[in-house]
């Protein structure tokens, strides 16, 4: 199915459950072999067929596209918990567009559907999610359910958040990351969505909130969410431009090339200090660009998933 054509159809967001539907099953077909478990409720992996095994369970359709005999696993219904965090402020709207496309998402909106896919994925396996979203305040918490009804609640959040624009609103990320902390008393899969826009003093604050989830035995998964053309390589013709700050409406007029060297010097070394200190905090980050797939989104959770178990 085309993933583009769906998204025209889904007016924006409102489809989002069949968008993470389809993300999802295409992330599965396009795996011939999976070293992974526990995708899927149900069926959680193709294995190569051995000789006097039952062929109960073989995969015809899947023999009739390769040509080899693969049989499908299942797995019994686990217990997982997860919590999906996304941060909500101006920033995570750029840029800013009124046609989405999947190949043509700003930040927030890849953040969303990806989320929805970890959804899609944990409901396969009748696993517990909640989801908590901020910006300059704590704008929605729902605890861990495995519920359709909680399921749909969730998703029709996560589609408002994408077309409802915050107009200057910056954020203390680690504010509400405490307050995740104190909410959630079992052990749980943390997913943070989030551009890391933090002050020097932010920063620190933010990591010793990541330290607060990681006391409490939760594993932390964060997801650097960027566009990687724009605020990475800062990809812009040498025309003159304002750059504007949309959580506090600064603005700076300038060419491109005039600063791009040294832009392109502070970022790499930012980012590569993120690693570092998440490295030393024991917390997982991913390199989310919104300009990629969602398999590596998908792919982390699944190894995380095995590690938690």
């Amino acid at each position: 199915m085309d993933l583009r054509k769906e998204l025209n159809k889904a007016e924006g967001f409102k489809n989002l459950g069949l968008l993470a539907k389809q993300v999802v099953e295409g992330f599965i077909a396009g795996m011939h072999k999976s070293p992974f478990h526990g995708f899927s409720s149900e069926f959680a992996e193709h294995k190569i067929y051995n000789r006097g095994e039952s062929t109960r369970h073989i995969d015809w359709k899947l023999y009739a596209k390769t040509d080899k005999l693969y049989t499908k696993r299942y797995d019994d219904e686990t217990n997982l918990r997860c919590h999906i965090i996304i941060d909500n402020s101006s920033s995570m709207h750029y840029p800013e567009m009124t046609n989405f496309s999947i190949d043509n998402l700003n930040k927030i909106a890849f953040s969303s559907l990806a989320a929805a896919a970890l959804m899609q994925m944990l409901k396969r396996q009748r696993d517990a999610v909640g989801l908590s979203v901020y910006s300059d305040t704590y704008d929605f918490y729902a605890q861990e359910k495995g519920s359709e009804r909680h399921h749909q609640m969730l998703l029709n959040q996560l589609s408002d958040i994408v077309v409802t624009k915050p107009l200057n609103k910056q954020t203390e990320t680690y504010t509400y990351l405490h307050e995740v902390a104190e909410k959630i008393h079992r052990r749980s899969m943390i997913f943070l969505f989030t551009d890391m826009f933090q002050t020097k003093t932010d920063e620190i604050k933010l990591f010793e909130a990541l330290r607060h989830l990681k006391y409490n035995k939760h594993e932390v998964i964060l997801f650097h969410v960027f566009d990687k053309q724009r605020e990475y390589t800062f990809d812009f013709d040498n025309s003159p431009k304002r750059f504007i700050d949309v959580e506090t409406g600064e603005y700076i007029n300038l060419y491109a090339d005039t600063i791009k060297e040294n832009y392109n010097i502070k970022v790499s070394s930012y980012f590569s200090a993120l690693k570092l200190k998440c490295a030393q905090y024991k917390i997982k980050y991913v390199e989310a660009n919104i300009n990629d797939s969602f398999n590596h989104i998908l792919t982390t959770y699944m190894v995380e998933r095995q590690k938690f178990a």
